[in-house]
C-alpha cells in the first residue's frame, strides 16, 4: 500500500470557554464541504457539566493554509431531555447532504451508568434547507444494542453505495475484564430504506490486534479510483490513527505504518493524533483530527502530500 505523507497545517481551532454551553473540547471535527475553498466543520464541544452538543466552525483553504471564516456556530443539537438516551450529550460523527436538501447529523447521544460511567447508541437529526439547526428524528436511538452490539456503540459514519446504504460504527464487545478497559471494535450494517432499518454483518469489520491495542474507533471511509479507504483511531497507551484498504468495501486489510506526519507534532498533540475525518476538496486530501486530551486541546487540519 502506497506510504501516505500528511503535513500538519496546525491547529484550528480549541474551546475557551466563550459559554456555558461552549465551555471546553472540540471533539470529533465532522467535514462538510461547502466549496472550493471552503469547509463547514461540525464539532462537538462540552458544557460545563461535561455535557457534549454540536456547534460548527467554517474554515477556508489558503495558499497560506487555512482561515476561520466568522465565529463558532450553534448549537445545532443539544442534549436530550432527561431519560432519552442522549440526555448526557450529542457527539457528531458524520454529517450528509439529503438527497432533496438538507442535511443529516448522524450522532452519538451519551446516557450515564451505574456500574459503568456511560454507555452509548446512534442517534440521527435533520436539518431543512437554511436551516441551522437538527430535530432529532426519533427521541429513540436509531442503532442501539443488539445481540451483535451488546453493550455500547457509536462513531457512525454514512456512505451511500447503489441502491444500499452502508453505516460503520464502533462497538463494545465485551464487558471490562482482565484489567482491560474496552474491547472496542468497527461493525458495518446496511441498510436498503435508506437508514430506518438496518441488517447488521455479522462478522466485525476491524478488529484490534495484540494486547497492546484495546480498541479502534471514528472509522473515516472514503472511495476512489484506487478503493476504499478508511482511517480510524486507535486505542493504544494513547491514541493513534490507523488505516485499512479495500478493493469492494467488504473485507479490509490493515496498514497502519502506511500513514505518518512530516512534520513534528506540536504541543496540543504531543500526546495524541486521533479521530481523523478525511475528505477530499480543492482536489486534494485533508484531514481533521483531534489532539491530546480527546478533544480538550482542538483540532487540527493535515493535507496528503503524498
Amino acid at each position: 500500500m502506497r506510504t501516505q505523507r500528511w503535513r500538519s497545517l496546525g491547529r484550528v481551532f480549541v474551546a475557551t470557554g466563550e459559554s456555558q454551553i461552549h465551555y471546553s473540547h472540540a471533539s470529533y471535527p465532522t467535514p462538510l464541504v461547502l466549496s472550493d475553498n471552503v469547509v463547514r466543520v461540525f464539532y462537538s464541544p462540552r458544557d460545563a457539566e461535561g455535557r457534549s452538543s454540536v456547534f460548527s466552525l467554517d474554515v477556508a483553504f489558503t495558499a497560506e493554509g487555512f482561515e476561520l471564516v466568522g465565529p463558532p456556530q450553534g448549537p445545532w443539537l443539544e442534549p436530550g431531555p432527561a431519560g432519552a438516551f442522549d440526555d448526557a450529550g450529542t457527539s457528531v460523527s458524520c454529517v450528509v447532504r439529503k438527497p432533496h436538501g438538507g442535511l443529516e447529523c448522524w450522532y452519538l447521544g451519551w446516557s450515564l451508568g451505574v456500574s459503568v460511567p456511560f454507555r452509548t447508541a446512534i442517534g440521527v437529526a435533520d436539518a431543512e434547507p437554511g436551516e441551522a439547526h437538527f430535530r432529532r428524528r426519533s427521541f429513540a436511538p436509531i442503532l442501539d444494542r443488539a445481540s451483535v452490539d451488546p453493550l455500547s456503540l457509536g462513531y457512525p459514519w454514512i456512505v451511500d453505495h447503489g441502491n444500499e446504504r452502508w453505516i460503520w460504527y464502533g462497538t463494545h464487545r465485551y464487558p471490562p475484564t482482565g484489567g482491560r478497559k474496552i474491547d472496542h471494535v468497527i461493525r458495518r450494517a446496511r441498510s436498503r430504506d435508506g437508514g430506518l432499518n438496518w441488517i447488521r454483518d455479522p462478522d466485525i469489520c476491524l478488529e484490534h490486534e495484540g494486547l497492546d491495542e484495546w480498541g479502534l474507533s471514528r472509522p473515516s471511509v472514503l472511495r476512489d479510483a484506487n478503493g476504499w479507504h478508511m482511517w480510524f483511531a486507535r486505542r493504544l497507551d494513547t491514541y493513534r490513527l490507523g488505516y485499512a484498504h479495500s478493493h469492494s468495501g467488504e473485507r479490509w486489510v490493515r496498514y497502519d505504518d502506511a500513514v505518518f506526519f512530516s512534520t513534528p507534532a506540536g504541543d496540543w498533540e504531543s500526546d495524541s493524533r486521533t479521530y481523523p475525518a478525511v475528505f477530499d476538496c480543492a482536489g486534494r486530501r485533508w484531514m481533521l483530527y483531534n489532539g491530546s486530551g480527546y478533544g480538550r486541546s482542538g483540532f487540527g487540519l493535515a493535507v496528503l502530500e503524498s
